[in-house]
């Protein structure tokens, strides 16, 4: 069984940054792609940003140059820097596991509960 669990979220100011953690248990973290999506109140849930197992990162169009993911497998743990947020940012955060590197949520296997990041104009 694999857990994840977010933390870092808050409420900032538009402009302002976070860093969001994804700390993964369980078997084999080196062996899963990690991805980020977000939910906000009446909306879908969104791909935000995926990494592999390797390193190679990949992200949404609305994030691409401002939000970083990265992996520490050492710590069993994925980041999500995220800089010059904007109120369209806001929603539930989620880390997910699964063998597949994809933007698909039907590739990912394992969610965490979600960490809420609310960006204030």
């Amino acid at each position: 069984q694999v857990q994840l669990v977010e933390s870092g979220g808050g409420t900032v100011q538009t402009g302002d940054s976070l860093r969001l953690s994804c700390s993964v248990s369980g078997r084999a973290f080196s062996s899963y792609s990690v991805a980020w999506f977000r939910q906000a109140p009446g909306k879908e849930r969104e791909f935000v940003a995926a990494i592999s197992r390797s390193g190679a990162a990949y992200y949404a169009d609305s994030v691409k140059g401002r939000f970083t993911i990265s992996r520490d497998n050492a710590k069993n743990t994925v980041y999500l820097d995220m800089w010059m947020l904007r109120p369209e940012d806001a929603a539930v955060h989620l880390c997910s596991a699964g063998p597949r590197f994809s933007q698909q949520r039907s590739d990912y296997s394992y969610w965490g509960q979600g960490t809420q990041v609310t960006v204030s104009s």
